[in-house]
């Protein structure tokens, strides 16, 4: 679109609802308060169209469409869990999967960028949202078998802050949990290495002869090298819970639906536990 077009559909607008929607100054300036509660509802009424659409065409010929997930780092190593079987169910649907922070998955829920989220659901408020339990995170120490741990079987929080770190970002909820748990044990820690990746603090820990606590579900995607031990963290232990997250509206959308019914017959908190992770892993050789 260009800009006089684009012009033109603002002044449109702005006369039908007789109020100004944008700050105007030498170039655009963003939306008046006015706007933003104009563009709140038109990302509802979008929306709307677009389920409405999904249900004409699902009673034609079957569920359709893509499903937009947001997952927290942690989480996303058993996302396949869920999209597995919602793709078998409905093999029209597909999933795309993004890797966000607990405070970006609310805000895109909200603004319709996402139609539902995995997160934390008990350690920091959700508002406005509806909510599925899928499992307990529970954390192990990754660490290196030649290094002061090695031949332990189980590792505190506090024995784990002497060690050389590399920790998820502070914006990240579970980097939010890890520092109060160590609060809690009475030691404070600053990472040497920080990335908002699982996947790279893993690759840290394999090369680099760093440590770090881990979420258990990732260890149900990565077999742990014969050269690292991850050893369940105790006292203080902890399990906050994980799970499902859409908006709390009505009526539901029903790639939405689909995905909370799916969600509801699995059991990721066996398959999450079996082998358990919070045992020290047997040699490979």
């Amino acid at each position: 679109m260009s800009q006089p077009t684009l012009s033109a559909g603002i002044r449109r607008l702005e006369d039908e609802v007789g109020l100004p929607v944008v700050r105007r100054g030498r170039r655009f300036e963003g939306l008046t308060a006015e706007g933003r509660r104009v563009h709140s509802w038109a990302l509802q009424i979008v929306a709307d169209v677009d389920g409405l659409t999904t249900e004409i065409a699902e009673m034609r010929s079957g569920l359709a469409g893509r499903l937009r997930i947001g997952a927290v780092p942690t989480s996303l190593s058993c996302t396949s869990l869920l999209t597995t079987p919602l793709c078998r169910r409905h093999p029209l649907v597909g999933a795309t999967v993004v890797s966000l922070s607990s405070i970006q998955i609310e805000k895109a829920l909200h603004d319709f960028e996402l139609d539902v989220g995995v997160t934390y659901l008990d350690s920091e408020p959700l508002t406005g949202v509806r909510t599925l339990p899928l499992y307990r995170e529970r954390y192990v120490l990754l660490t290196p078998a030649a290094g002061p741990l090695g031949g332990a079987t189980e590792a505190t929080w506090h024995e784990a802050a002497r060690l050389p770190l590399c920790l998820l970002t502070p914006d990240m909820q579970n980097r939010r949990i890890v520092d109060s748990l160590f609060t809690r044990a009475g030691v404070t820690v600053s990472a040497g290495i920080e990335t908002n990746s699982v996947s790279t603090l893993f690759a840290h820990v394999r090369d680099g002869g760093w440590s770090s606590v881990m979420a258990h579900a990732w260890l149900h995607l990565f077999d742990v090298p014969r050269d690292l031990v991850a050893l369940p963290l105790a006292r203080p232990a902890a399990a906050p819970s994980m799970g499902l997250v859409w908006l709390d509206r009505d009526p539901e959308a029903l790639l939405t639906r689909a995905m909370v019914e799916v969600a509801k017959g699995l059991n990721l908190e066996a398959v999450l536990s079996a082998p358990d992770a919070s045992t020290r892993l047997p040699d490979h050789s």
